[in-house]
């Protein structure tokens, strides 16, 4: 599980940071990867990692301001030539269906394969045998949400000694065992799985929030991440100027990390008026709260162990 940062500005794209997007690598779990906001030219940062677009099967979208949402016309076109046949479903709030519609219908845009448009509100969006999401709404000058993305705990280890050490020695008894409750072996003895599973692995948990002010709302769908994504628009010199524009600064992202018990901390979303000379500052700044920060650049990556 791996999270790659396609866009990690804020507003309009500069030279250093195109706007908002997030591809989450799912690639061991599910053979997919799914997208959080699709600012304008996603698909050229695209281009410049090894995504196959065609693997991109679930778009969240956190708000409708445009620097979120102004590159998913061309990205859903072009996935049309590049080998996509499987459904992608996009979800986001109120207005993301008409939009989506509209700006395929005006450009006469026909899809090679199937799209479901979910547009939501608040609670859980999907649960599948491997993954739920919920969301949550945060705190901007429009609707915007944030995302909880929760691993389901996975089957321990087969206990391959103590199989053994009964006489039950490697084999297809051996996947068997870890596929079913009971195994009847040849020799007639009933064997129940969980005398020879391990502990279960417990699930990884990651929290990706829209553009926002400090807000309680979002304490619970930060809580014990492992990874929590959070906006950080402005470094505290700027603090009246984000209350201002509902944004968040690096010491808000930073408190909340530190208070919700999660992990690892990574800002985003960062402002123009900050260039390449401020980010240690910035870094900084969250650091003195939570010192398990890390500033996002393009294409910077990180991965989500197992446990």
């Amino acid at each position: 599980m791996e999270l790659v940062f396609l866009g990690t500005g804020s507003g309009v794209p500069s030279k250093e940071r195109n706007v908002s997007a997030i591809a989450l690598k799912l690639l061991q779990e599910q053979n997919s990867i799914w997208l959080f906001d699709c600012g304008e030219a996603t698909q050229h940062q695209i281009l410049r990692t090894n995504i196959k677009p065609r693997k991109i099967t679930k778009i969240f979208i956190t708000h409708m301001h445009g620097d979120h949402i102004f590159g998913l016309p061309g990205l859903l076109s072009s996935r049309s030539f590049q080998g996509g046949e499987d459904r992608l479903t996009v979800y986001g709030p109120e207005g993301i269906k008409n939009y989506i519609e509209t700006s395929l219908a005006v450009s006469g845009t026909t899809l090679t394969y199937p799209l479901s448009i979910v547009e939501f509100t608040e609670g859980q969006l999907l649960d599948d045998d491997q993954f739920m999401v919920t969301c949550k709404q945060l705190d901007h000058g429009i609707s915007s949400f944030g995302f909880r993305i929760i691993e389901k705990d996975r089957p321990g280890r087969l206990l391959v000694d103590k199989l053994k050490q009964d006489g039950i020695e490697p084999g297809p008894v051996y996947q068997q065992i870890k596929e079913n409750e009971t195994v009847e072996l040849s020799d007639g003895r009933v064997i129940h799985r969980r005398q020879y599973i391990g502990p279960d692995k417990q699930g990884r948990v990651i929290t990706i929030l829209g553009d926002t002010r400090a807000t309680e709302s979002a304490r619970p769908l930060a809580e014990n991440a492992d990874v929590l994504v959070h906006e950080a628009t402005f470094g505290t010199d700027r603090a009246e100027l984000a209350a201002d524009y509902f944004h968040s600064t690096t010491q808000q992202a930073a408190t909340l990390a530190r208070d919700s018990g999660a992990k690892k901390l990574v800002l985003t979303h960062i402002s123009s008026r900050y260039q390449d000379g401020d980010d240690a500052q910035l870094a900084d700044e969250a650091k003195a709260i939570f010192s398990e920060t890390e500033l996002a650049y393009d294409f910077y990556q990180t991965t989500i162990e197992s446990k």
